[in-house]
């Protein structure tokens, strides 16, 4: 797949307060594939109350913390997972978001070898057809952030899109300050 101008893969995509779609309510957004043809990211704040270890194949779960939830990575094959891992060594990763961030081959030995530091389960994705993105890109729907490993395995899910926004600086410290119902303030 060839890459487009503007191409967002390994960046995150943070929507705009003014974004309808209610799946993309102040999501966060870790695109791990872009090009002409497409795009795919996981919603990196939309933990479930799905335990991690009960939901997954025991071969994954096995690698999975105690706690760990499945977070909801989007409206797209809500039953596909996901797996992001943070690789003492990338070459164990299946495909690498960004920096040290990969995808976990889930027949792969790369999660089970020790040298991952953090990891999380996305069931779904996010998913853009041909010129899809790029459209909503040109609407301003989203806001393109650079990411930071603790993005992705975040204690706090609900507070990140509001992180994300106040490390632009700017006015977007006040957006990301607003309150999700302004008419409540």
């Amino acid at each position: 797949m060839s890459e487009p101008p503007g191409n967002r893969r390994g960046r995150l995509l943070v929507a705009a307060p003014a974004l309808a779609d209610p799946n993309f309510h102040r999501a966060v957004v870790l695109m791990l594939e872009h090009s002409e043809e497409g795009a795919l990211g996981l919603v990196l704040n939309r933990p479930t109350p799905l335990v991690s270890r009960e939901a997954l194949p025991p071969h994954l779960a096995e690698v999975m913390p105690d706690d760990e939830r499945v977070h909801q990575g989007g409206p797209v094959q809500p039953d596909a997972v996901i797996l992001l891992a943070d690789f003492g060594d990338v070459a164990a990763a299946a495909g690498v978001a960004f920096g040290s961030v990969g995808i976990v081959d889930p027949e792969g030995d790369g999660a089970r070898d020790g040298d991952v530091r953090a990891i999380r389960a996305f069931g779904g994705y996010a998913g853009w057809g041909e010129g899809q993105l790029e459209q909503e890109l040109a609407e301003e729907a989203w806001l393109d952030a650079e990411p930071r490993v603790e993005d992705v395995f975040t204690d706090d899910p609900d507070g990140l899109w509001s992180r994300v926004l106040d490390r632009k600086g700017g006015s977007w410290r006040f957006i990301a300050r607003m309150p999700e119902d302004p008419s409540l303030n």
